[in-house]
């Protein structure tokens, strides 16, 4: 018998080996609104969106001053922020643009839309929002027809004036 997991399984947090904490406090609460919850320490840092115990933890255990991973390697590619909506990816967005912040790529995915960049570590951080699940795109046989089109990012800023 082939072995499913639970339908309500989620994925809990992701831990980040980062070469600054302050400088990750700051991209990470400072910018994308994070909370700081509790220090281990002066190497590592938890924080998280209404009070969890923790969505991130940031540590530098095995990685203070050091340089990125090689972009051309095997690791982490991104990790996904989900807002509860559209509005609220948008206020994200403007918070970006209004910072300067670079953005490495933004698309319509059919059942979610998303906006990439990276921290100050170069980990790729995708913040997205799932359209209603009675929304996403299928394909005849009724499996879920993803794709990656261009995100209409003015129209999301307009959400958020």
């Amino acid at each position: 018998m082939t072995y499913t997991i639970p339908d309500n399984t989620r994925i809990g947090h992701v831990h980040l080996k980062v070469a600054d904490l302050e400088r990750s406090l700051a991209f990470y609460c400072d910018l994308l609104g994070f909370t700081l919850i509790t220090t281990y320490g002066k190497d590592a840092a938890f924080i998280s969106a209404g009070g969890y115990h923790h969505h991130i933890g940031l540590n530098t255990w095995y990685s203070k001053n050091a340089p990125p991973a090689p972009a051309r390697s095997a690791g982490l590619f991104h990790t996904a922020i989900l807002y509860p909506t559209r509005q609220d990816l948008s206020v994200a967005f403007r918070r970006l643009v209004e910072a300067k912040y670079p953005i490495t790529g933004a698309s319509d995915h059919g059942v979610s839309e998303a906006i990439y960049l990276n921290d100050p570590d170069q980990n790729g951080v995708e913040l997205y929002w799932d359209r209603p699940r009675e929304e996403w795109p299928q394909k005849p046989d009724g499996s879920i027809e993803m794709y990656t089109h261009p995100l209409d990012l003015e129209a999301l800023l307009r959400l958020s004036a």
